[in-house]
């Protein structure tokens, strides 16, 4: 959900230093929590059992707070632009000890090996992306075969980017892309889930 304040198609990981990453991760906890219980009692239902899950855009990593909560066979790892918003990850999944953790990096060049993950999940961070088509191969590269990509966002992000870009990489494209909604819990907050497998 890292993301909501600064403008469409722009990672700007600096709005999110200092005093605005406190706020921001106050308000993830607080006033959106309903939005990441929801997004994450949808992974919780179809990740692996004993599954390596990626977060990417996790912001001050509330998603995989919600995860952990549910999920304890999990292991979980969140990635964000911003060194405050993953200071503020780490201090939010300490309980968690080590299965859960978070790094910095951008979804263009991920910082881990080839098949590390069995699921990878982003929410409301998509249409932030300046280079949607450059996160595809990445994305493909660190899951494993059989995997999955959950993406939710607004209506408007660039989900057709995605499409095309896997389809002309021969990536992600294991079964045709599927496109629903899903409830947030808030009802000006619309949003889409968009699944790619592996």
């Amino acid at each position: 959900m890292h993301g909501l304040l600064h403008g469409r198609g722009h990672n700007l990981p600096e709005v999110f230093q200092g005093r605005s990453s406190r706020i921001y991760d106050f308000m993830s906890r607080r006033v959106l929590r309903r939005v990441y219980r929801r997004l994450a009692a949808d992974v919780a239902n179809t990740a692996p059992h004993g599954g390596a899950v990626l977060d990417v855009g996790t912001g001050p990593g509330v998603l995989l707070v919600e995860l952990a909560e549910r999920r304890p066979d999990m292991r979980l790892t969140g990635v964000d632009l911003s060194d405050d918003m993953i200071a503020a990850a780490t201090r939010n999944l300490r309980p968690f000890g080590e299965r859960a953790s978070a790094h910095v990096g951008d979804v263009t060049s991920l910082p881990f090996p080839d098949g590390s993950f069995d699921l990878i999940v982003s929410s409301l961070s998509l249409h932030h992306w300046d280079h949607p088509e450059a996160a595809v191969p990445e994305l493909a590269r660190v899951l494993r075969p059989g995997g999955r990509v959950y993406i939710y966002d607004f209506p408007f992000a660039p989900f057709d980017t995605l499409a095309e870009t896997a389809r002309n990489r021969s990536v992600l494209s294991a079964r045709s892309p599927q496109r629903s909604r899903i409830r947030t819990g808030i009802l000006f907050l619309r949003c889409v889930r968009y699944v790619m497998s592996s």
